[in-house]
């Protein structure tokens, strides 16, 4: 049994689930049911249990349940080594949502990241390296934000920022406007960027770590330039610098274009099929749902490294994408990371390789059977 898991679970007035109680026992969790039951909700519940905006990215205001005039919220509890942790989020004002930890009020989202870290796959990522570079920069901030919480506030800090710039441009504002707003964004901007350059350094460490794994393709990971024409400052005050004087002096082309044409939310993540020296975009579907799965537990052992908090995976349908060999060898996989796993799937059978290491649950119409 792990030494940190998820031991009980509430849900009121979530998605299609009017209330739901759920105890567990360290093993894994496997949700099987029809589509439309409740499984992927039930999932997205849990990962609003950290910071940022859970696996759909949907707007807080939009989790209620229709029929109900109760406000959402998810409860959990987290066996860790420190002893049990109560965890809650739920309907905030203004559209946000509140966070309380052991019966107080949490002062930021980030506070949930002391007991618990989540990684998780969706069958939304399917098409993560054919898609465009904006889903692959959101993948890479969602693997930044396990190893530093407050990452995902400064990701929106500066897309915040970025869009007021792109408002005061378009209404011709006063320089020195531009010139404090352009500085806060620097400032947003070299955090955001040091944070995934060296989130994606030891993430390739840990990748060449397990290359004698045949299971799953090994990925080589790069991030394409900031600057096209320029070197890139090594330091964060050098980088904050080089990045006000780019945006004050492309403020002509930036309004004439409605858009900041240059900075971090323009930078790709590239991700290479190693065994094979070509891009992840050119394998077979298989080939790129292998590198994710690999891609997500070469993390997982970075966050536990770094952390010391093995992070709870939630794989949405993850069973269906991998032939039987690769099923075997993810489940055996999640036993070596010993971690809780929390999988969903329509079909019973694709989980039988796990036998005893998993606890299993039918849903149905928002209701939970054991």
């Amino acid at each position: 049994m792990p030494d940190r898991y998820l031991s009980r679970l509430r849900l009121s007035a979530f998605r299609n689930y009017a209330a739901a109680a759920l105890d567990m026992d360290g093993r894994h969790l496997v949700l099987t049911g029809p589509n439309g039951a409740g499984k992927t909700n039930l999932l997205e519940a849990v990962s609003l249990l950290s910071p940022g905006r859970g696996l759909r990215r949907a707007a807080f205001d939009t989790l209620g349940n229709q029929a109900s005039d109760q406000p959402w919220a998810v409860a959990a509890t987290v066996e860790t080594p420190d002893g049990p942790a109560d965890i809650g989020t739920g309907a905030g004002d203004d559209g946000g949502r509140r966070v309380r930890i052991n019966g107080a009020n949490a002062r930021t989202v980030e506070e949930m990241s002391d007991y618990l870290r989540l990684l998780w796959l969706t069958p939304g990522m399917d098409g993560l390296f054919t898609g465009p570079a904006s889903d692959r920069r959101r993948f890479l901030d969602r693997l930044v934000t396990t190893l530093i919480p407050s990452h995902s506030a400064a990701a929106g800090d500066y897309e915040k920022a970025m869009r007021q710039r792109n408002r005061l441009l378009e209404e011709d504002a006063d320089p020195l406007w531009l010139n404090a707003l352009e500085a806060e964004m620097a400032a947003h901007a070299a955090a955001l960027h040091f944070a995934r350059v060296d989130a994606v350094a030891h993430l390739q460490v840990r990748i060449a770590e397990s290359l004698d794994d045949q299971a799953f393709p090994a990925a080589q990971l790069a991030l394409t330039p900031l600057f096209e024409d320029r070197h890139e400052p090594a330091s964060s005050p050098d980088l904050e610098a080089e990045l006000r004087r780019l945006w004050s002096a492309s403020r002509a082309l930036d309004r004439a274009a409605g858009r900041t044409i240059a900075g971090p939310h323009r930078v790709d993540f590239e991700v290479l099929y190693a065994q094979k020296n070509m891009p992840a975009a050119l394998g077979s579907t298989g080939e790129q749902n292998a590198l994710l799965v690999g891609l997500i537990l070469a993390h997982a052992r970075l966050v536990k490294a770094r952390t010391g908090i093995v992070p709870f995976l939630l794989l949405d349908e993850i069973a269906a994408h991998l032939d039987p060999d690769r099923r075997a060898a993810l489940f055996d996989a999640l036993a070596a990371l010993d971690t809780q796993c929390l999988m969903t799937g329509t079909d019973p059978m694709l989980f039988d390789a796990l036998g005893a290491r998993a606890q299993r649950i039918t849903v149905r119409d928002g209701r939970l059977n054991a």
